[in-house]
């Protein structure tokens, strides 16, 4: 779940990417996983789906390294993308499930908001040779 302010547009990265539409100060929480917003999917049910739903999930769920299951973002979290050198980390609560995004550094308005899929994502090297 996103707890800032922010908008989609175009990216210089990939397709559509997220925005920030705030000033966010380092260390800010920008996105939270939330197991009552966020929908967590097993494989069984991931292979279940239609095969366009599939193909969608698939593209932006990320596939937790905690929990083993698909995450997909119930709203434009799930427009972060990848950068080798990002302007939010990932953290992790103190039972190593449920993970979050901060503000690495002070980020500007309008600038991309940019993560690491590595640190929480094991479907990382399929998505990077697809897109």
């Amino acid at each position: 779940m996103l707890l800032v302010k922010t908008r989609i547009g175009p990216s210089t990265i990939d397709g559509t990417e997220l925005f920030a539409a705030e000033f966010i100060p380092k260390g800010t929480r920008v996105w939270d996983y939330r197991p009552d917003f966020d929908l967590d999917l097993t494989q069984d049910q991931i292979d279940a789906l239609p095969e366009i739903a599939k193909r969608f999930a698939l593209r932006y769920a990320y596939h937790s390294k905690f929990t083993g299951k698909w995450i997909l973002c119930a709203d434009d979290g799930r427009f972060f993308n990848h950068s080798d050198k990002p302007n939010t980390t990932s953290i992790d609560s103190p039972d190593g499930l449920v993970n979050a995004e901060v503000a690495s550094r002070d980020i500007q308005s309008g600038e991309e908001l940019t993560t690491d899929y590595r640190s929480f994502d094991s479907d990382f090297e399929r998505k990077m040779q697809m897109y």
